[in-house]
Parts: C-alpha cells; structure tokens; sequence
C-alpha cells in the first residue's frame, strides 16, 4: 500500500426494491432515501459533498443539477449518463479520474428510477429510434423477444438446457434470502422455475428480470480516512461489433486480459463477482468474457460452481431476483461487491472479502446491447 492512498469508495446506500410503489413515490425521493444512506454509512453531511453524478431514465424533466438543487448541494462536480446497464461504472471511472485530478473532494454516485406500468411500457416502446421505428411497429417490444433469440443460440452453441439457467436463478434466489431489499427472497426450486409460464421461448417468466422502482448510490472520497474500496482497473466498450455479431460475446471479450494486467490480478483472485443478469444468458455470458468460465464447459461450470454456490456470484440476488429498477439494475452490482468489500452485507458476507469485480451491460440496439464495461475493485485498509 502506498503512503498516498487515493481516492476510495467510503459509503454504500440502496433502497428496497419496490414492486407496488405507494402513493407519493417519486424518482427523486427514492434517490434522496439512497443518498442518505449512503452518506450516513461514511459518517458524513450532505455538505460535505462537492460531486453529484446521476443515471435515470425517468427523473425527467429534471436533471443532475436539478435534483443537486432540490437536495440543497453546492458542486465543484457534476454528470449525468443515460447508458442504462452501463451507467454505474461509467459515473465511476469519470468520478475516480475527477477526484484524483483536484475536481471535487467527495462525490456521491446515484442511479435510480420510478416506474408505473405506463411508464415503463412508454420507455420500451419508444427506447431508441430503432425500437421506436422498427422493432415496436412489428409489435415486438421490449428486449425479451430479442434475448430469447440470443438464449436460443448460446443453448445452441454452449450444450446449454433449461435447467442449468434455472440453476442459476435458483442460485441467486439463495443469495437474495439474505438481502433484506430484494424483491423476491423466497426460496425457488428448479421444479418452480421450470413450470413459470413462458414468455419468448426458452425465456420462462422466472428468465426475465422483474421490474421494480428503486435507488442506489455510493459516496466517494479523494481522501479516506478508515476502510475504503479502491478502483484498481476498469475498461469499457461501445458498439464494439455494430451489432454485427451473435450477441454471444460481450464488449468485456475484447478488453478482458488487458483489465486483468492492469489490476495485477486475474479471476481466480475474486472473492466476489457482480455480474449484469438482465437475463441468465447474459450472465454466463460475460463470466466467459472476464474468463471466469469456459464456454467449452458452461454446464459444468454452472454445476460446480454457482449451483453449489462455491462462486460468490450476485450475492444479493442479481436483477433477476433482487429486481431492476432501471438504471439502478446497472449500480445494483457495483454497490454489492463495494458493500463486500467494506464488510457490510449483513448474513450474506462473504467471508475475508478483498477483491471483487464488478460489470455493466445494456442499451439495446437492434439485437443486443450496445455498452458494456467491468471495473476490479479492492478493499483497502486505514
């Protein structure tokens, strides 16, 4: 460890993933519950904090600077992204380079939205001028149509049935018993996953993350005083394909080796992994590209090691259990393994925790996400 320590994740907040939202639930409050949380946990004000970086799709017509001036903050620092899966690691790697270079002291990260079935629906239909010229015309909307094509080629190309994606929500459904903000915690049986009523086959109801209303932020700091979690490589790609591809590969396939070098570290040193779980194939999918399984071997990777649990894999339950609340889906990974790592996941710790990666994936195009990103991360002490 250096004398100098740089800057460090020092506060953790996210709120309960809400599936029926009462009267008066708003984007904004839910993103003022996580704010305040998370800066309670590091042990500071509000004014305290001189950044704000923001992802919502439905904070509109406010913005970054708006929600800044309805919590009564004064800012040196200010973004906001709309990269969906992708924005939590994007607000990261743009904060961490702020911080080292004198922009800001503390900067909070806050990624959340507020869905009624109207807002949703309207959000999936006209997403981007694809799905809104092209897809939704053809009445498919929304990505379960286009993943359960997706699905169909890695069952194709990997050996893959039903019941090893079902092993892995049923997997993940075990972790989220242990997370209090989960929306779904009740334990699930193979036998249950593979009898939910079918979607876009092979996509069961139980394949496609549930979608829930929510927040979540990390505070970050130039200086740390005690524990922090320290940004040791990040890397990201953007239409890395053109939507050329299969899907099958993520943009975390071209950059992998290189994030691993630069960390000093390979996937065998994780203690704990988050994963983008928009659906199960997904999953598997960018475990293969950050080398943590084979695609030669995904049953029997599934087998050994996330049935059994061996693999700390979304230890809050991932998307598919814990629920997506828009962009927060995408920040949910990021604050679990930062929450790991500063030891503070209650029953669900994972024991002697030290390094964890995180990814982020999403913004469908045509076929498949055009965005994705990973970022290693690693507990420091005072």
């Amino acid at each position: 460890m250096s004398a100098a320590r740089g800057p460090g994740i020092v506060g953790v907040g996210e709120t309960p993933s809400l599936r029926h939202p009462g009267p008066g639930t708003s984007t904004a409050g839910l993103m003022a519950e996580a704010i305040a949380q998370a800066l309670r946990g590091a042990g500071l004000e509000p004014g305290d904090v001189d950044g704000l970086g923001v992802a919502s799709f439905t904070l509109r017509p406010d913005r970054a600077i708006d929600l800044a001036w309805r919590l009564g903050l004064r800012l040196n620092w200010c973004m906001q992204d709309e990269m969906g899966g992708a924005s939590a690691i994007n607000l990261l790697r743009q904060a961490w380079l702020a911080l080292q270079a004198g922009q800001a002291e503390t900067i909070v990260l806050v990624a959340g939205d507020h869905f009624t079935g109207a807002d949703f629906a309207g959000l999936v239909r006209g997403y981007n001028r694809s799905a809104q010229d092209y897809l939704s015309p053809l009445g498919c909307e929304g990505p379960n149509p286009l993943f359960a094509m997706l699905t169909q080629r890695q069952m194709a190309h990997a050996g893959l049935a039903r019941e090893d994606y079902g092993a892995l929500c049923v997997a993940q459904r075990q972790w989220a018993a242990g997370n209090p903000n989960a929306a779904y915690r009740e334990p699930m049986s193979l036998a249950q996953y593979l009898a939910a009523p079918m979607v876009a086959p092979p996509l069961g109801r139980l394949d496609c993350v549930p979608v829930v209303s929510g927040a979540c932020a990390l505070v970050l700091s130039a200086r740390p005083a005690g524990i922090s979690v320290r940004l040791l490589a990040s890397d990201a790609r953007y239409n890395g394909d053109q939507q050329e591809g299969d899907g099958l590969q993520t943009g975390i396939a071209a950059f992998a080796s290189a994030l691993w070098q630069r960390a000093g570290l390979g996937p065998q040193d994780m203690d704990v992994l988050s994963v983008y779980d928009d659906y199960p194939a997904m999953a598997l999918a960018q475990l293969c590209d950050l080398g943590v399984a084979s695609v030669d071997d995904l049953p029997g990777f599934i087998a050994r090691r996330l049935a059994s649990r061996d693999l700390p894999v979304n230890t809050a339950g991932g998307q598919l259990s814990a629920g997506q609340a828009g962009t927060a889906g995408g920040m949910h990974g990021l604050v679990e393994v930062a929450r790991q790592l500063l030891g503070q996941a209650g029953e669900r710790q994972v024991r002697g925790a030290r390094h964890g990666v995180a990814t982020g994936y999403g913004m469908v195009q045509l076929r498949y996400g055009m965005c994705a990103n990973a970022a290693v991360l690693a507990r420091e002490e005072a």
